[in-house]
């Protein structure tokens, strides 16, 4: 029970948890770790929601519930928000990093240092059934495992199975 100790709550809103049919067309599952401390996270996750599911590149399949938790690493700071997002879309992984960059940047993300407090953070964690590592994008996300803020939530949208099957080569 130590790994989780840093949870605090669940929380929810209009579009957190949220499940939509549709997006067959799209060849690739995408699931996007969304996290934030800065500011009103929640209304902008949220916005950051809304702006995928406008972008006709992407087609929005689930997102998790919010999860409030204790910071990691820089500790010194206040309590995140973290969600994760499974998007359809037949983009490259490169791309959609790319895409989530700009959209940091667009929602006030500035990088100081490691682990420092932020009013964003884009997280590709997995991208179909692709393994890749390249000074870029490392996928699936090395932290996946190990982050009660990424697993938590995860585990929530996985209760039917099916997002498992089509982002990951076997279940553990």
């Amino acid at each position: 029970m130590e790994k989780l100790s840093g949870l605090r709550c669940v929380v929810r809103s209009r579009f957190f948890p949220s499940r939509f049919l549709g997006g067959e067309c799209y060849k690739n599952s995408v699931i996007i770790g969304f996290g934030g401390n800065v500011g009103e996270t929640k209304k902008r996750f949220e916005r950051v929601l809304l702006r995928l599911k406008k972008d006709k590149r992407f087609f929005v399949k689930e997102s998790s519930v919010l999860l409030k938790n204790a910071a990691f690493g820089f500790v010194e700071q206040s309590d995140f928000l973290n969600a994760v997002v499974w998007v359809k879309s037949s983009l490259s992984a490169a791309k959609i990093l790319s895409i989530t960059a700009n959209l940091e940047i667009r929602f006030g993300r500035k990088r100081s240092f490691k682990n420092a407090p932020r009013t964003l953070d884009l997280d590709l964690l997995y991208f179909s059934k692709r393994v890749r590592k390249s000074a870029r994008l490392v996928l699936p996300h090395p932290g996946v495992s190990l982050r009660p803020s990424v697993f938590v939530p995860l585990g929530e949208m996985w209760l039917d199975g099916k997002m498992w099957r089509t982002i990951t080569k076997k279940v553990i």
